[in-house]
């Protein structure tokens, strides 16, 4: 059974972090405050730059960084399937059978994702990735097969039960053109813009605007800070802040070995 929605915090920026995430990371000695941004429930009829608006611009002053989501950006786009409208075709079906899936979600672990994944990126990469794959995993060599596949493949979310409906029963493709999105973004926001992929096996930047430390924001979010479930806040404006003098640095943010 799905589990409710329980969190009934008010909708913008947060000062407090996701159940169980923490608010504060520490890079290179420097402490950064990462706050979720509580947003509606985003559809294929929002616009993702008039969205971050929406929540953000009020708080956009000072900030360093604005990341957010792939999965919101991609929605905006009409990329996100419910999984009953996709026909999976007999590669599909035969591929996923050799697929493992990711302990923090779906993947390409069933046929309907993997036919997206199919169309997004051709059969012969997938064929490719496969083939890869086969011949690596018996030396304990892992991920060759989204290695290959590519970044497109790889930022394929299916559905899981912690997901909010109506996004529980569908399959997501990675945003169009992410840098592109994020330029336009940036430039309606007047703050730097990522577009992230993270879970709790850690973060991947899809797009950025101009100057944005790609790796940056990588280590800043290894940690997921926005949560993997139902937390509805897609979006995070990141500070830097001053850590009172004699307290105890916060941690570097360290993937999650073991999701929760």
């Amino acid at each position: 059974m799905d589990a409710p929605i329980t969190d009934e915090r008010p909708m913008g920026v947060l000062d407090t972090p996701n159940d169980g995430r923490a608010l504060h990371a520490a890079l290179g000695g420097v402490v950064y405050a990462r706050h979720p941004v509580r947003t509606h429930l985003v559809t294929a009829a929002d616009d993702a730059a008039v969205v971050v608006q929406r929540y953000v611009v009020d708080r956009a002053d000072g900030a360093r960084l604005v990341a957010i989501s792939e999965r919101m950006v991609a929605i905006t786009q009409g990329r996100s399937y419910p999984m009953d409208t996709i026909r999976p075709a007999r590669l599909a079906r035969l591929l996923v059978r050799y697929v493992t899936r990711p302990g923090y979600g779906i993947g390409l672990g069933t046929a309907e994702t993997m036919q997206l994944a199919i169309d997004e990126v051709g059969a012969p990469r997938i064929l490719l990735a496969a083939a890869a794959s086969a011949l690596t995993k018996p030396f304990g060599v892992h991920g060759v097969f989204y290695r290959v596949a590519g970044r497109q493949a790889a930022a394929i979310d299916g559905p899981t039960s912690y997901t909010i409906p109506p996004y529980n029963a569908s399959a997501t493709l990675g945003p169009r053109n992410p840098d592109a999105a994020a330029r336009r973004i940036a430039a309606a926001l007047g703050v730097p813009v990522a577009i992230i992929d993270a879970n709790d096996a850690g973060c991947a930047v899809l797009g950025a605007s101009p100057g944005v430390d790609r790796r940056f924001v990588q280590r800043l979010f290894a940690d997921n800070p926005l949560g993997q479930a139902r937390e509805q806040t897609p979006i995070c404006v990141v500070r830097e802040v001053a850590w009172p003098d004699g307290e105890e640095m916060p941690a570097e943010p360290r993937r999650r070995l073991t999701p929760p």
